[in-house]
């Protein structure tokens, strides 16, 4: 394959409009390769550290295969990575989940995901940020099932179909999973017997040579690489893109922030639900003096998928965790059933071209130290509402009638001024926050490293570390 230089590749390298590296340009022609030749099961994984030129191959590919009238089709595992990837790209990018299942109800409480019939010929599936794909059953995620096996069912249909993975393994991988299987190609080859073309870019290259935050993150990632797990991690020195920030000043910078960049492209990032909650209570207290439990103008994020709201011919397909709302305005609070819940009117801040649309908050779930509601309440919520129709014999209906309750499936939300790292991953943001809390060298690993490498390539324009140690950076 070296040294392969077809139509494609030639076209490829029109595309990608800079000259490339030597790893970039092998990559070419390792891609050029995988779109030109046939393969029964074929997939390419490409991995790379952040500013690599990832984004810009993946925007020239989209534009060869466009032109070649090739089909293919973008994805990515949230809706807010799913809308960077479409930025970059220049094309339409929808979200794993939207692409490949559908909701039907089930048996019990609740909607079930049902995997799509891939009608699709000849047609490269290409995943971005593939670091978040888990391959195990989640019910918070994916319906009670797994997604990884879920794509390789979807696209190898014996019509043609190829599949390329993305991501960066210096990133958090899936919650409760050491490393993210979608990049490991020895894994991905032994669970599903593919054919596999594999490649990983290491030199930085993005064109803007005086980004702290890139600097920043490559000395980060050589700490993973090199199993350097103590400090100094950091130089900023000279930098005015990356600042640690005495807390006196953050109410300050956070003001500016939400005033020159918005509310939708500023986020503080913690380490627990916990600390997030407290952010953004302070947030919503100090700075939009907000005094109810939701008002017009805040923005909330998604952290259940729900399927019950939102028409079949939506955009978006359903609101998925990991969707960012604007509460454009509260119709009314009540009481119900132990809970409280909320009628209002919401904009998905991802998908800008999708109406404005009428849903059922369920705002217990706003200050659980958990990432949605507990399991506990979940069924606690079930059975008071299953009460309500005791007088149908039927128990299948009485399901039924659970089901197609606005209680049951009220929107799960907590506030998106500060949220979790794995709650961020995928998305960008023009001014980020990190808050790590109380560190110890003890808790500094691999694990911690790479919280902090996601925290960090989360931001594009302006980086504050709050309350950092000084021996976390280097000395100038």
């Amino acid at each position: 394959m070296s040294n392969y230089t077809s139509d494609s590749y030639i076209s490829l390298k029109r595309e990608f409009g800079f000259e490339p590296t030597s790893k970039q340009d092998m990559l070419m022609q390792q891609l050029s390769y995988f779109v030109d030749n046939d393969y029964q099961r074929g997939l390419f994984v490409i991995k790379g550290y952040a500013g690599t030129g990832k984004t810009s191959i993946v925007s020239a590919l989209s534009r060869h295969l466009r032109k070649s009238f090739r089909g293919f089709r973008l994805m990515a595992p949230t809706g807010r990575a799913a809308k960077v990837l479409g930025k970059y790209s220049g094309f339409r990018a929808a979200t794993v989940h939207q692409s490949i299942y559908f909701a039907v109800t089930g048996a019990g409480g609740g909607l079930l995901l049902t995997l799509k019939e891939n009608k699709a010929k000849n047609t490269i599936f290409i995943i971005d940020e593939a670091s978040m794909i888990p391959d195990e059953t989640s019910t918070s995620k994916g319906g009670g099932r797994n997604l990884l096996y879920d794509i390789m069912e979807y696209v190898y249909n014996d019509k043609g179909c190829k599949l390329i993975f993305i991501g960066d393994t210096a990133q958090l991988p899936p919650v409760g999973i050491p490393m993210s299987p979608a990049l490991d190609p020895q894994y991905l080859k032994n669970a599903f017997s593919l054919d596999i073309l594999t490649i990983e870019l290491d030199e930085v290259v993005r064109q803007d040579e005086q980004s702290g935050i890139l600097s920043n993150a490559t000395l980060l990632r050589q700490s993973i690489n090199n199993e350097n797990y103590l400090p100094p991690f950091f130089d900023i020195y000279g930098q005015k893109d990356v600042v640690n920030l005495p807390g006196i000043e953050l109410i300050d910078e956070l003001q500016s922030a939400y005033d020159f960049q918005g509310f939708d492209n500023t986020v503080i990032i913690t380490r627990s639900n916990k600390r997030a909650n407290q952010y953004n209570e302070a947030i919503r207290n100090r700075i939009l003096f907000r005094e109810e439990k939701i008002n017009a103008g805040d923005y909330l994020m998604v952290v259940k998928n729900n399927y019950f709201w939102l028409d079949d011919d939506s955009k978006s397909g359903f609101l998925a965790n990991g969707d960012i709302m604007e509460l454009m305005s509260v119709l009314k609070m009540e009481e119900m059933y132990g809970f409280l819940f909320a009628n209002v009117v919401v904009r998905l801040v991802d998908y800008p071209d999708e109406r404005e649309i009428e849903i059922k908050l369920l705002l217990n779930s706003l200050d659980t130290e958990s990432p949605a509601l507990s399991y506990e309440d979940n069924n606690r919520l079930y059975k008071t509402v299953l009460e309500d129709f005791m007088d149908i014999p039927s128990i299948s209906k009485r399901r039924e009638m659970v089901r197609q309750s606005e209680y049951f499936n009220a929107v799960q939300v907590k506030f998106a001024y500060a949220l979790t790292c794995h709650k961020t991953q995928g998305g960008q943001w023009h001014t980020v926050f990190v808050d790590q809390g109380y560190m110890t060298e003890e808790r500094m690993d691999k694990e911690y490293l790479r919280w902090l490498y996601t925290a960090t390539t989360r931001a594009t324009d302006r980086l504050f570390f709050i309350n950092f140690p000084e021996a976390y950076f280097i000395e100038a």
